[in-house]
């Protein structure tokens, strides 16, 4: 156990001294720390993976337009030219084009992909409710037509709908979703906040208050059953409390409190048909991010238990104060590589298609005036190499551009993924050069050395990045190449060993050599004499 603590700490030591230079130089420009977290779960100093491409505020954004009687894209004289409150955003891939719930003016906005206006949607033709009441959420599509179809989560008329973009500033009701009358449902208050389809047209929406999953329509708007329910935390209390009622009588099992899970808080679905959840509760640790296959199942809840971890896990390394973790969006971009926004801290994690961490970027303040720190994100969208934030108190978007470094380690992770180690060994090696600290770059390495038959040099690169498991693996190749290698040497020294010990034997036996000890004993018998020789001289 010292052994190991101590090898742990010679690590992190020379791991400080290496890169701590870099650190003063490389990351000096960054308007945030950026680092990553090793094999121990230790949080260390890493190159920057994106990088602030600019900020939009309102202005920037050409609403102004939508209160312009000149304008095509004027609504009223009155129309606010800023974002308020805005809690969600989506992009279309295929049109490139920006949506945001701009949920404070009860609008949704669409920009192109250089935030040039495109349209503004306050009111919904052949709608019974006709004007949008706090939109909180947004997925777009566009159909086998061309057409744009948007739907929208709007809150505070206690519906989902599903809508037909017409123009500019118009758009027609094409299905609602409405709260279900099915007994399943057990809710007083309809609450949809957000909403994902599938591409058989089944609607999921995540609704406040609902903790049994995500409430699932058939495109009919017929309401289908619950998809994907988290499970309970099991905290110290939620044990004792099962442990009481092993003992607790009829009545006090009816007054206790019934333990239930956290609901979750948003979804995206990649283009398999996964959907990856997000829980916001602080710290949450069950089920924080999930990924859920067409039948509900989470498949990173594996026998082993729960091996993957979202979000800060560890104190921080500058501040030595225990981090919060509170999740509140979630988007899947190109490569299954997923973002994970963080509201407490307002970092954005990226993760590649098996949930290693590449990177982490942004921050939170108070109050946030730098580009690059938030004080309120709600909602993380990505288009190409960018990621977008969207902050509903400052009312602004962030765009973020992957780095030199940031490409490297996204090209070579590709690879990794893929199984090809070989052709990605390359390509880790520039990202080595860029910052050797990074952890995921000494595994890979060591992946294609062990891929390449190179058992030593692999067990190398473990060892650095205190890849246990793989070391091992890696050892045990390398001893059993040794063995093959060096077997008839080996053999031919362990038969010339037990002749040896047999003549030995033998010739005890027959008293013609002495014993080891008798050996001994002469030889120190002959230099004490040589001593008394000596000193009467």
């Amino acid at each position: 156990m010292v052994s190991k603590m101590l090898k742990r700490l010679i690590g992190i030591a020379t791991a400080v001294a290496t890169i701590s230079t870099m650190a003063v130089t490389a990351f000096a420009d960054e308007p945030y720390d950026t680092y990553s977290y090793d094999n121990w779960d230790d949080p260390i100093p890493s190159q920057a993976g994106y990088m602030v491409e600019r900020t939009w505020m309102g202005h920037d954004l050409g609403l102004d337009k939508l209160s312009d009687p000149d304008s095509k894209f004027f609504i009223s004289k009155s129309e606010s030219p800023n974002l308020n409150a805005a809690a969600d955003m989506y992009i279309e891939d295929s049109t490139r084009t920006i949506w945001v719930a701009d949920t404070g003016n009860n609008r949704i906005l669409c920009f192109n992909e250089d935030f040039v206006l495109k349209g503004c949607y306050k009111t919904i033709d052949g709608a019974e409710k006709s004007n949008f009441a706090a939109p909180r959420g947004l997925f777009v599509e566009v159909d086998k037509n061309g057409d744009t179809i948007l739907y929208v989560a709007d809150t505070e008329n206690s519906r989902a709908v599903k809508l037909k973009v017409t123009g500019a500033l118009t758009c027609e009701l094409q299905q609602d979703f409405l709260k279900p009358t099915s007994q399943a449902y057990s809710a007083e208050a309809f609450s949809p906040s957000k909403v994902i389809v599938d591409k058989e047209g089944n609607v999921y929406l995540v609704a406040t208050t609902v903790n049994t999953g995500a409430l699932r329509y058939d495109k009919n708007g017929e309401f289908k059953g619950y998809f994907g329910a988290n499970r309970v935390q099991q905290t110290a209390e939620v044990i004792a409390r099962k442990v009481w009622r092993i003992f607790a009588s009829e009545e006090q099992l009816q007054a206790m409190a019934t333990t239930v899970p956290t609901e979750f808080h948003n979804f995206d679905m990649d283009e398999d048909g996964f959907i990856y959840t997000v829980t916001e509760s602080v710290n949450a640790d069950t089920d924080a991010v999930k990924k859920l296959n067409p039948a509900g199942y989470n498949i990173w809840n594996n026998a082993k238990g729960n091996e993957y971890h979202f979000g800060d896990i560890a104190r921080d390394y500058d501040e030595g104060v225990a981090k919060k973790t509170k999740l509140t969006d979630i988007v899947v971009g190109d490569n299954d590589v997923f973002n994970v926004l963080d509201y407490e801290s307002g970092r954005v994690f990226q993760y590649d298609k098996n949930a290693d961490l590449l990177f982490i970027f942004g921050t939170k303040s108070q109050p946030s005036e730098q580009e690059g720190s938030f004080t309120s994100p709600n909602a993380v969208e990505t288009l190409g190499t960018k990621v977008y934030v969207l902050d509903g108190l400052k009312n602004d978007i962030t765009v973020f551009d992957e780095t030199v470094f940031g490409k490297y380690v996204h090209e070579a992770s590709v690879l990794n993924v893929e199984g090809k180690y070989t052709e990605a060994k390359p390509i880790w090696e520039e990202v080595m050069k860029r910052d050797g600290g990074y952890t995921m770059a000494h595994i890979a390495l060591g992946k294609a050395c062990l891929n390449a038959g190179e058992y030593k040099q692999a067990m190398k690169y473990f060892k650095t990045a205190y890849d246990q498991e793989n070391y091992d693996k890696a050892y045990e190749y390398y001893r059993d190449e040794f063995l093959r290698e060096h077997f008839e040497v080996i053999v031919i020294g362990l038969v010339v060993f037990f002749i040896l010990v047999a003549v030995y034997s033998h010739l005890k036996k027959k008293k013609i050599i002495w014993s080891i000890t008798e050996c001994l004993a002469f030889v120190l018998y002959k230099i004490s004499g040589a001593f008394k020789s000596l000193m009467r001289r």
